[in-house]
Formats: structure tokens, C-alpha cells, sequence
């Protein structure tokens, strides 16, 4: 990596935004200027090419910066239209949300437009207690939903919970993929909405029980519970069908939709309903401001969604993400395996992640018990540095389970670009394996950590 001077936007950015954001990619060795940004590859200032496989947390499903998502809204700001207005109806919200609504498929025919995937949560607590008239929330264990109080008060890690006071009471949490406890709490019929995630993604890359969501399903019609899937992540063809909850033949009654919406351009957010919800809440003139967003359907975030279907179902990304899955699930497997610290390889379409284990060797158990005590991050991120700065390809750890590598590169990846990534992670691996150079560089890290 170069060693030139940081731009002024930079210095300023460490000044008046996040400095300890810019000293840890600092410390991590991923402190570059990107310059360009297309399909799944992006490119710095100084000319080097890294490949793209973690897509903004699954933001760039279409892809980075897809010509026919920016020529939609270059057109959109070209016709000097109702933006935002406020105080009219917005025809591209309602062409959007009629697309949306035949593609979920099922009862879901109305949809709350929002800015963001914690907004659509918040959204989605208010509605499924305003239906239910019930105070209760159910969520999973590992879950992630956003960083909002109401969408931290339905994930259990302290980590994220720690230091901002009370949150949300009547919120319980379970185990994922347990039916026993699932309905365990169901039967008190005290709670308004289990809202989770189908697969979940920064808790590891967990996928449920092939029968689960079905028997879920009808555990909370049985109790009165309504059914809130978060498929911020995993929804829009990302794991292969339009909605992950179509994998297992579940129709749930709110789908939270963001993230790649857009197609990675402009902030958007979808919360997809029943009648009967929409109706608890917008059920009078007088009601039709009670739950709005100021940024609610502007119309380049329209633009930009209805732009990005047409390249979602045009380039057939749904059926590409299924394929280019297996086939990069199998050749991860197949390359991988013999490594006594990977433990397993999962996940549905693009949405895949790699478990590592603590090794059995003495001479690599040692260390790495050492940087577990130090940080229990410390591992994962070395993996991720040492992908981005030896291989050029950009990668991150799952956000509640550091012993996961998250692999979810855009849904346009190129056979050759799959090749590219399996080989530097077997290289990556093999390093893990043998003592020297990796464990010798994650204890000077951990020093350097320390001392910041």
C-alpha cells in the first residue's frame, strides 16, 4: 500500500465524523481511498482493482453503480419532478409497492416506504402492537435488526445494548430454530409480533431447520402472534428466490425490505403488510399522518427501486445467486475442508459464510487462545485484513459471531471472480495453518490495538 498523504476530506472526516472508524481501518490496514466503484469491483486511488464480497452488508445486489439504476435517477432529477413535495400522491411509490407486493406474493398488498432497515423494524413494532393491541415482542437470539432503540431492544448481544439506558420492555428473546421455546412463550398470547430474520446473517450465517418457518408460520396463527420476517439482508433475490421466506414455503404477515432496494444509491426502505394491519393503523382520515417518514417515498429512492426490479428480474439475478451459490458453496467446501479450523461452510445462494474453529495443534492452539483472550474478534480480522491487503478482496467477519467469514459478493460476480476469491481464501487459510508470519503479525496487531 502506499504511504501518500491523507486527501484533506479524509483528515477532516477523522476530525468531524468517527475518528476511531478511521483508526481502526487504519490499524486493519483497509484505509484506502476508492476512486471507482463497478459491478463487483472497486478501485483506490492509487490504481489497485479489489474484488467486492461483502456488497455493503448485501446493499450491492445489482451491483456498484449499475448503468440502468443511475440512469433512472439521472432521469428522475432531469424531469425536475415532485421530489418531495409532501403533500401529494407519489404515482412512483404506488407503481413500486405494486411490484413489490406481486413479487412477496401471499396477502402482502400494502407498503409503509421508509429510509432505512432500522426504520422499516421500528415501523413493523408499531404496526404488529396497534393490530394485536398486545405489548410483547418475540426475537431470536443472534438476532440483528438495526441500531434504533426500538431495533436494539430485539437484539440480546450487550455489545450493541451497552450504554444507551433502557430499551423497549415486554421484549423477550429465544433460541433460533427451536419450535419447544417458540411456542413456549407463544402460549401466554402476550405477544404482539415475532419479528426475525429467516436466515440469519451477522449471527453466523444460521439457516434454520428445513420445516422450521412453516411450523413456525402456524405456531403464530395458532397463538395470535403476527409473523414479522427481516429481510433486509437476505430479501431481494439474495439467497435465490425473491424473499428468503420463499425458500420454505412461509407467507408471513410483515416483510421489512431495505438495503438493496435501491440498488446501493439512495436510502429506501419497504415494509410490506396485510390489509387488516394497514388498516389498525391508517383506519381514518384523521389517521393518515399517525405513522409517516420525512424522506417517505421521495421520489429518486421510487425511481431507484422500481430501477433496480428491472435488473433484479431482467439479468435474472434470482437464478444466478441460486447457481453461482452452490457452486461456490461446493468449490469452498471442496477447497476448504481439509483445514482443521474450518469447520463448516453455509448458507443459501450468495448469502454464505465460512466457520473457523479453535485449532487442535498445540503450536497454533497457543496463540490463538492468546489473541481469544486479547480480543475475540482478533482471528477473524486478521482473516480480513490479510484477504484485503495480500489478495485484494474486500471481505468482513459476521457482526455477532467473529468466527464467521461472510461471503456475499453482488449478485453479477463473474465465474472467474468466484475462482479468484476460493483460491485467496485457501491461500489465507493455509497461512492460519502454519506458524510464523500470520500469528507473528495478529500479536503485533494486538499490541497496536492495546496501545490505541
Amino acid at each position: 500500500m502506499g504511504t501518500t498523504a491523507a486527501p484533506s476530506g479524509a483528515l477532516a472526516y477523522s476530525a468531524h465524523v468517527n475518528p476511531e472508524w478511521a483508526r481502526l481501518l487504519d490499524l486493519l490496514q483497509m484505509n484506502v481511498r476508492y476512486e471507482r466503484c463497478v459491478g463487483s469491483e472497486l478501485f483506490d486511488s492509487e490504481g489497485r482493482r479489489f474484488l467486492d464480497f461483502l456488497s455493503g452488508y448485501s446493499v450491492h445486489n445489482v451491483g456498484h453503480n449499475h448503468p440502468h439504476v443511475i440512469e433512472a435517477i439521472r432521469e428522475e432529477l432531469e424531469r425536475r419532478g415532485p421530489a418531495m413535495v409532501q403533500s401529494h400522491v407519489s404515482e412512483l411509490a404506488g407503481e413500486l409497492a405494486e411490484r413489490l407486493c406481486g413479487l412477496a406474493g401471499g396477502k402482502l398488498s400494502k407498503v409503509f416506504f421508509g429510509s432505512s432497515g432500522s426504520e422499516g423494524v421500528e415501523a413493523a413494532i408499531k404496526f404488529s402492537r396497534a393490530h394485536t393491541g398486545r405489548p410483547g415482542l418475540l426475537y431470536a437470539q443472534g438476532a440483528f435488526h438495526g441500531l434504533t432503540c426500538g431495533a436494539l431492544s430485539l437484539m440480546g448481544d450487550p455489545f450493541w445494548r451497552e450504554g444507551f439506558g433502557p430499551l423497549l420492555p415486554d421484549t423477550v428473546e429465544i433460541p433460533f430454530d427451536d419450535l419447544a421455546a417458540l411456542e413456549e412463550q407463544l402460549s401466554t398470547r402476550r405477544f404482539a409480533a415475532f419479528i426475525c430474520e429467516p436466515i440469519q446473517a451477522e449471527a453466523g450465517i444460521r439457516v434454520p431447520d428445513t420445516d422450521y418457518w412453516r411450523k413456525a408460520d402456524a405456531l403464530c396463527r395458532r397463538y395470535g402472534t403476527l409473523l414479522v420476517l427481516d429481510e433486509v439482508q437476505s430479501g431481494m433475490y439474495r439467497t435465490g428466490p425473491f424473499l428468503a421466506g420463499d425458500r420454505y414455503g412461509v407467507k408471513p404477515d410483515m416483510v421489512v425490505l431495505a438495503k438493496a432496494l435501491s440498488g446501493g444509491l439512495v436510502p429506501v426502505s419497504a415494509v410490506l403488510m396485510t390489509d387488516d394491519i394497514y388498516s389498525s393503523v391508517y383506519g381514518s382520515f384523521k389517521r393518515s399522518i399517525i405513522h409517516t417518514s420525512t424522506f417517505s417515498e421521495n421520489s429518486l429512492a421510487m425511481r431507484a427501486g422500481l430501477a433496480t426490479l428491472d435488473v433484479l428480474q431482467a439479468e435474472k439475478l434470482g437464478a444466478r445467486a441460486t447457481d453461482m451459490g452452490e457452486r461456490l458453496r461446493r468449490l469452498l467446501k471442496e477447497t476448504l475442508g481439509d483445514f482443521e479450523m474450518v469447520k463448516e461452510v453455509r448458507g443459501e445462494g450468495l448469502l454464505l459464510g465460512i466457520e473457523f474453529q479453535a485449532p487442535q495443534q498445540l503450536r497454533l492452539r497457543v496463540p490463538f487462545e492468546a489473541f481469544q483472550r486479547i480480543h475475540p474478534a482478533m482471528f477473524g480480522q486478521i482473516l480480513v485484513m490479510r484477504m484485503f491487503r495480500d489478495k485484494g478482496i474486500l471481505t468482513q467477519i459476521c457482526g455477532n459471531n467473529s468466527m464467521v467469514l461472510k461471503v456475499a459478493p453482488p449478485l453479477v460476480v463473474g465465474e472467474e471472480q468466484m475462482l479468484e476469491f476460493v483460491a485467496a481464501a485457501r491461500d489465507v487459510v493455509e497461512l492460519a495453518h502454519s506458524p510464523g508470519s500470520f500469528w507473528s503479525e495478529a500479536l503485533g496487531l494486538a499490541r497496536r490495538a492495546i496501545n490505541l
